[in-house]
């Protein structure tokens, strides 16, 4: 995945820093040399920097959507393969699905944009008078329509795939959702392999490697969060954001000696070394909180 490291920094905005990864430049420079249908490079150069603007948008369609379910945001990393939003929404599933949803909603607020474009340009005679400029816009106009139809593949880590997870998290809970999105992302992944060697394409090929990769870990961590789930739960105890219980047992590692101890058994002290832990990591929704915040008051009788 892209990250920061090996990132430089654009610009900020909304509060959201956006970077630009180092191998992007190779991106530009492979795509812009290739031979299309513009007389000149300059015109091979618009199209794919149209082509990451979009991607941008489509970006902070999901910070801005995250926020709004009370979620946090971080950067947005521009990379080959498209970009990347940090975001955590909270762990629901209809917090999950808007902020995976409002991607794909920007691509679709642009089509009819981009449309009006094209008709006005095609009216005005500019495939005539100005042929480039209304080759790029019609281009646009496509990959923008090419990118929403891809993205909406129901193959995890696609946001199609993210949005059939959300969806099935309503019915089959948090860790089988995401272990049926993450097995329908290998069975669909299969055929986009079978169309990179059918078209002997390298760049879908390493998109195909890059979403493998993707659905191994989303595997994974479907296996751990079941683990989880189905562990005993300390009762006088709930995180204050999802209000679960935390585990029983010796579950957490201490970061100075590295021993194992339960954390609300010895009320945050590491009994191996003596470190004293105030806050601590919620297993279920990943939220951090002070360890006193999370005892809760017994039951009153009445």
């Amino acid at each position: 995945m892209a990250t920061r490291s090996g990132s430089a920094r654009l610009f900020r905005l909304f509060g959201i820093d956006v970077y630009v990864h180092w191998s992007w430049f190779l991106t530009f420079f492979y795509f812009t040399s290739q031979p299309r249908q513009y007389p000149n490079y300059g015109w091979n150069a618009l199209e794919v920097l149209s082509l990451f603007l979009i991607v941008l948008i489509h970006e902070f369609g999901h910070q801005l959507a995250c926020r709004q379910v009370g979620g946090k945001t971080s950067d947005i990393v521009l990379w080959p393969l498209g970009g990347v939003a940090y975001v955590s929404p909270p762990q629901r599933p209809g917090a999950q699905l808007w902020s995976i949803a409002a991607g794909p909603l920007v691509n679709v607020i642009l089509i009819p944009i981009l449309s009006v474009l094209v008709s006005i340009s095609g009216h005005l005679g500019w495939y005539d008078t100005y042929p480039n400029a209304y080759e790029l816009i019609h281009n646009v106009w496509l990959i923008n329509i090419v990118l929403l139809v891809f993205n909406m593949l129901p193959i995890y880590p696609l946001d199609g795939g993210q949005i059939l997870r959300s969806l099935l998290w309503f019915i089959l809970g948090r860790a089988n959702s995401l272990m049926v999105a993450s097995i329908i992302g290998f069975i669909g992944v299969a055929g986009l392999i079978g169309l990179a060697i059918y078209w002997q394409s390298l760049w879908q090929g390493i998109m195909a490697a890059f979403i493998i990769m993707n659905c191994w870990g989303g595997l994974k961590q479907a296996r751990a969060l079941s683990r989880i789930a189905k562990l005993p739960r300390r009762q006088g105890f709930a995180c204050p954001a999802c209000k679960t219980s935390p585990p029983l047992g010796e579950l957490w590692n201490c970061g100075k000696c590295g021993g194992k101890f339960d954390l609300f058994l010895t009320q945050g002290l590491c009994p191996h070394c003596g470190t004293q832990f105030n806050a601590t990591q919620c297993f279920d929704c990943g939220e951090s909180n002070q360890i006193s915040k999370w005892a809760t008051p017994p039951p009153i009788d009445i």
